[in-house]
């Protein structure tokens, strides 16, 4: 039996979040356009080639910058049910001295939002075309570069990166001690909420889990959360924490798998959500020069010579 300890400080922080949505050119529009980031890759789901996987992220994909999607429309998925079981909002950091200007280019792309606040930080809430719960969460303490700069986002405007996923459970007790265990740390409570931080912690290392005995189930589908990645430097640190997820917690975890830009497992912690833990490289200028990244379809070795039926079957969309 391997013991707690053994797999702290293997988990560096958030690497991605995946969520299911429905229309490519919405979607595309809605990331690229509205909230500035890059697309860094345009791929294709390694699990159903019909099925773009388009990675948004900072100008080089960093891991903790990357928000990824599966545009699905036309492909028979139901619409999701956003619940328990799921990460259920995606939260970007921007620099508190922007949230006014947010404000402004929120409502200039028609987009409605409420302003709240989470331990003590100021958040605009929204959804995105498909009904994902987005934030953008103000926060002088992310010292990232911004993830790219366009004519009307400035250097001082721009997205830093992810900021946080958020859990929705029913037992939050039960699933914070599995957090603490697999490499968070609790740093703040507030009341049904509680905020755990990994590696240097901050923005980017962070999970906020809501805790909600009454919550209905999350069903997958369009407009939820896929899945929530976390980052580790090399593959025997995935196998390190295989071992312990399958040994201490009975948890079923998947063999590695290559993604190409990154290898992965993936597995449900106690209380549903699924996790991904992905290597932070080799990253997504193995196949495509930093400068090129984005502008076209990039297919993994063994889809490649199927790309003209790969092709034909996908929706087009306008970049």
């Amino acid at each position: 039996m391997l013991r707690k300890m053994e797999i702290k400080g293997l988990v560096k922080g958030l690497h991605h979040i995946t969520a299911t949505v429905n229309d490519a050119q919405e979607d595309y529009d809605f990331y690229t356009k509205a909230l500035g980031l890059r697309l860094v890759k345009e791929t294709v789901n390694f699990d159903n080639e019909k099925v773009y996987h388009f990675y948004y992220a900072n100008k080089i994909g960093s891991p903790s910058t990357v928000f990824t999607t599966f545009p699905y429309k036309g492909q028979g998925v139901r619409n999701g049910i956003i619940g328990a079981g799921q990460a259920t909002h995606t939260a970007f950091s921007v620099p508190v001295a922007s949230l006014d200007f947010w404000k402004d280019r929120l409502n200039k792309f028609g987009i409605p939002f409420t302003e709240d606040s989470l331990f003590n930080l100021g958040v605009l809430d929204f959804k995105d075309p498909s009904g994902l719960h987005i934030q953008l969460i103000g926060s002088d303490a992310d010292h990232r570069e911004p993830v790219w700069v366009y004519e009307d986002i400035t250097e001082a405007e721009a997205i830093r990166g992810m900021h946080h996923a958020m859990l929705l459970v029913h037992d939050k007790v039960m699933v914070n001690d599995f957090l603490e265990a697999f490499g968070y740390a609790v740093k703040k409570e507030n009341g049904d909420m509680t905020l755990l931080e990994a590696g240097a912690g901050g923005p980017g290392n962070t999970l906020i889990v809501k805790s909600d005995p009454k919550a209905r189930k999350g069903v997958n589908g369009l407009g939820t959360i896929h899945h929530v990645a976390h980052r580790v430097d090399s593959v025997e640190d995935s196998l390190r924490i295989k071992a312990s997820m399958e040994n201490r917690w009975a948890l079923h975890v998947t063999e590695v798998l290559d993604r190409k830009y990154f290898r992965s497992i993936y597995f449900r912690i106690p209380g549903g959500v699924l996790f991904e833990v992905a290597t932070s490289g080799p990253g997504f200028t193995v196949d495509e020069s930093l400068e090129q990244l984005g502008k076209g379809l990039k297919l993994p070795d063994w889809q490649e010579p199927n790309r003209e039926r790969i092709t034909s079957n996908l929706l087009k969309y306008n970049k």
